[in-house]
């Protein structure tokens, strides 16, 4: 059984050090596919825009700067609030958004559970997948010298 772990909240898109606008987001974690995580923006057009990127990335970016390229997220304080930054870098052009520490590490906290680091590739079961594809491989009996 797959278990799917959401939540609501608003992001802040950040303009500049002044000016900011909010933006409504989804965090989605689905134990199908355990090493990521979706950041969905709802930003007023037809189709939302999602973002995939490790789940590995977010935890230790809650903590201290991680990522490079298309995604970085840091913690850091904003009018004394705790807030993970979370840069993004597309052909499109970039985006910083401002997320509350405090739902983010919650919602985090909870994927944790569902898949506790180290364990993502039990979740994939492919030595299963692969033995049971091997068990339903036919042999050949014709085969010689070693040949299949």
């Amino acid at each position: 059984m797959h278990t799917v772990v959401e939540r609501e909240l608003e992001l802040k898109l950040v303009l500049s050090p002044e000016q900011s606008v909010p933006v409504p987001a989804r965090l989605t974690y689905r134990t199908a596919d355990p090493y990521a995580v979706h950041i969905t923006f709802h930003i007023g057009s037809e189709h939302p825009v999602d973002w995939a990127f490790a789940r590995e990335l977010l935890v230790e970016g809650v903590f201290r700067p991680s990522g490079h390229g298309d995604v970085r997220i840091w913690p850091t304080k904003v009018d004394e609030r705790s807030v993970i930054l979370i840069a993004l870098t597309s052909p499109d052009g970039d985006a910083l958004l401002e997320a509350p520490a405090a739902q983010v590490a919650a919602w985090l906290e909870r994927t944790l559970r569902a898949v506790p680091p180290g364990t993502e590739a039990e979740r994939f079961g492919i030595d299963d997948v692969l033995a049971e594809l091997l068990a339903a491989a036919p042999q050949r009996e014709d085969a010689q010298d070693g040949e299949v």
